[in-house]
């Protein structure tokens, strides 16, 4: 950014004209007075390229010629760059008022994240648009890592496309491991962050509690592979962060009480979530008469263990119908809870905290 910024003003400048060969040799004197190195030509084409065709600004440049003379006063045409318009610079848009309050409070939204390694970009960000603080408008759960560095530095690996090799353990051992993969996403559910990467070997798409990752560096040999799907796609056919690739994507019908339906409507446990009602509806009374008043729902996603604890949270609220193995395995998780109720001490016997 200190080297566009400088480029910048070079290429904004209508006092003076620079060729590419100037650039760089004002770069020579200048980087050195931000603590940088000297750059090469071919680093400024390269910068100047980015700027022209990659970068989200916008940028038209334009050459023309001029007379010069080289070193030994022998006369020659220089070919010279400019912007187009000679009121562009990349730094130059000015912001309305309603736009800074809309950025302003996106920034907040990211606020859990500002004053980590790797986010300073928000608070310099907020300077540099001269947005004031004030009482935020969102509010999020914040939980962040103990070691709230790793987060920041998983977004760089995956903004800048790199492979990594992670150091971690699972939740039943503490033994460490390495594996190779490519970070994906970074994903939040029930407060706690997760990362999707994709194994370097196979490519398989892989889950990781951050909390379970002890670090990561990046990896030299493994090349980046870009997916063929956006990973986000996945996780519309499931609840939670698990993804069984060999469990089908099927319907599950439940009922649940009167006492809960309204909390369901406002809050659907999935995205798929729909109301059953007429003759299908009149069938599963017909069915199931012990089921009094409440209503039936459907869904459409994959099994997987954030679906069974998600169903199992409303206890005798709410049923689930079909399809059987579901059922049965939330029937075998009751009855369990039933065993360890029933083990206990009763009311008034035993020791109590």
């Amino acid at each position: 950014m200190t080297r566009y910024a400088l480029i910048d003003r070079m290429l904004a400048s209508r006092n003076r004209s620079y060729s590419i060969q100037d650039i760089t040799d004002a770069l020579a004197t200048k980087l050195p007075e931000f603590g940088q190195n000297a750059v090469s030509k071919r680093c400024v084409e390269k910068d100047i390229n980015y700027l022209q065709y990659d970068s989200p600004f916008d940028v038209e440049i334009e050459e023309y010629w001029i007379d010069a003379a080289d070193r030994n006063d022998r006369p020659y045409r220089k070919r010279c760059i400019r912007y187009s318009d000679p009121t562009f610079s990349i730094f130059n848009p000015k912001l309305t008022e309603d736009e800074k309050n809309v950025l302003a409070t996106s920034l907040e939204t990211l606020g859990s994240f500002e004053g980590l390694e790797n986010f300073e970009w928000l608070s310099d960000l907020k300077e540099r648009l001269d947005i004031e603080d004030h009482a935020p408008v969102i509010s999020f759960s914040k939980n962040l890592l103990a070691n709230s560095t790793l987060i920041a530095r998983l977004f760089t690996a995956i903004r800048m496309k790199k492979a990594i090799t992670l150091l971690y353990h699972t939740f039943d051992r503490e033994e460490k491991r390495n594996t190779e993969v490519i970070p994906r996403l970074l994903k939040e559910y029930n407060n706690r962050w997760y990362l999707i990467a994709s194994a370097c070997n196979s490519g398989r798409l892989l889950t990781f509690a951050l909390d379970r990752i002890d670090d990561f560096s990046e990896n030299q040999v493994r090349p980046y592979i870009p997916m063929a799907e956006n990973p986000e796609e996945r996780f519309e056919e499931i609840i939670g962060v698990t993804f069984n690739e060999n469990v089908p994507l099927e319907e599950i019908v439940f009922w649940i009480s009167d006492k809960s339906r309204k909390y369901i409507i406002t809050k659907p446990i999935h995205g798929s979530q729909t109301a059953i009602r007429s003759e299908r509806a009149q069938n599963l009374r017909a069915e199931y008469p012990m089921l009094q008043g409440g209503a039936f729902f459907r869904l459409k996603c994959r099994e997987n263990y954030e679906l069974i604890r998600e169903l199992t949270s409303f206890g005798p609220e709410l049923v689930v119908l079909s399809p059987r193995h579901i059922t049965e395995r939330i029937r075998t998780r009751m009855e369990e809870m039933q065993i360890r109720y029933q083990s206990l001490p009763a009311a008034g016997v035993g020791s109590q905290r």
